[in-house]
């Protein structure tokens, strides 16, 4: 058996990264760990919370002594790590809970396992889910690979690039099996209505003001959650320890494109009296806006055997009626109740 530990399971990435594991793999036993802050959403796991290879423990990965006591119970042969702090204007007003989660976090993470897998390190992976934003803007040509050199111009990339280093130094010191991805810009089902894709939706929906910093012309490459899930198994699974795998699906677009192309897809399936592109207001730009993001996944074409099964227009689409068809879970998320399932359904276990 795989006995799998999903660091973060309850977020937008890590949740749908669960869900897959356990319907395409029936040799895993998955725990998942989530110290359930504003992100972190049970509901995200709802479907799965009675099935037999799934269970769930709310700790934090700054909590050492946690940490120790669960891989003492558990004879992991796998952790996939994504428990982090993601969001840059959130780090822009708090950055120390970026340092707490992302750095300290990290570095508690990998000396659990180290201990924990000490004198058996071949048998064993460690995956470290990063992000494309450690490595700067990008001009107006040109893509991020795994020798782009980092250059993070927020505290959320500074803190990623941070842990990414961490986790380097870890395999090549210890001996620590780490696999590290960098992916761009991810959508998709369950994700928190705080960045760009799934706010636009909503506030279609709700028909409130849709924000765009600056111009609108910022680009980003965005990549499907499920195709993002699929690329971290392959490197999971099939990666080589000590190597790192840019994760992108050649979907460059800029912000205000994406939105007038939300905007439409929201007038086809929840149609109003007025357009939703009449609701995009021009906002002050935020402070270090990276204008470029852009990956070659060319590494995980040739040596992981990875392509995007999803077309661009297809998951954009898929994802807005998603959101229109989960009413009940988007209004919990607004509203803040999403936060009390945790007391429901663990309050007596």
């Amino acid at each position: 058996m795989i006995r799998l530990l999903v660091t973060g399971g309850a977020g937008f990435i890590g949740s749908n990264f669960v869900l897959s594991i356990l319907e395409r793999r029936p040799d895993a036993e998955v725990v998942v760990i989530d110290s359930l802050t504003y992100a972190g959403n049970l509901e995200n796991l709802k479907s799965i919370e009675s099935h037999p290879r799934f269970s769930f423990q709310r700790i934090d990965i700054t909590d050492d002594a946690s940490l120790r006591r669960l891989f003492e119970a558990h004879d992991f042969s796998h952790v996939a790590h994504f428990a982090a702090e993601s969001h840059v204007d959130r780090s822009i007003a708090d950055p120390g809970a970026f340092i707490q989660t992302n750095v300290i976090g990290t570095f508690r993470l990998l000396e659990a396992a180290l201990r924990a897998w000490d004198g058996r390190l071949g048998e064993k992976r460690f995956l470290h889910v990063s992000t494309d934003e450690v490595f700067g803007s990008l001009g107006a040509e040109g893509f991020f690979t795994e020798q782009s050199p980092y250059q993070p111009n927020s505290p959320y990339a500074a803190s990623k690039a941070a842990s990414d280093h961490f986790a380097r130094a870890y395999f090549h010191t210890f001996g620590l099996p780490v696999i590290t991805s960098n992916c761009s810009n991810n959508y998709g089902p369950y994700q928190f209505p705080e960045k760009l894709i799934p706010l636009v939706i909503v506030n279609c929906l709700q028909r409130k003001s849709i924000p765009v910093y600056g111009d609108g012309a910022n680009v980003r490459d965005w990549l499907f959650v499920l195709d993002h899930c699929l690329a971290l198994e392959a490197c999971l699974f099939k990666g080589q320890p000590g190597e790192t795998y840019a994760i992108g699906a050649r979907n460059e677009v800029r912000n205000i494109d994406l939105v007038r192309k939300l905007c439409r897809i929201v007038d086809q399936l929840a149609p109003h009296a007025e357009p939703c592109e009449n609701l995009i207001t021009f906002v002050k730009d935020r402070p270090g806006h990276d204008r470029r993001y852009a990956i070659n996944p060319e590494r995980m074409e040739t040596e992981l055997d990875w392509k995007p099964a999803y077309s661009f227009d297809e998951s954009l689409e898929r994802t807005v009626h998603w959101y229109i068809s989960n009413a009940d879970w988007r209004n919990r998320i607004l509203s803040g109740d999403y936060l009390k399932y945790y007391e429901r359904q663990y309050s007596d276990r």
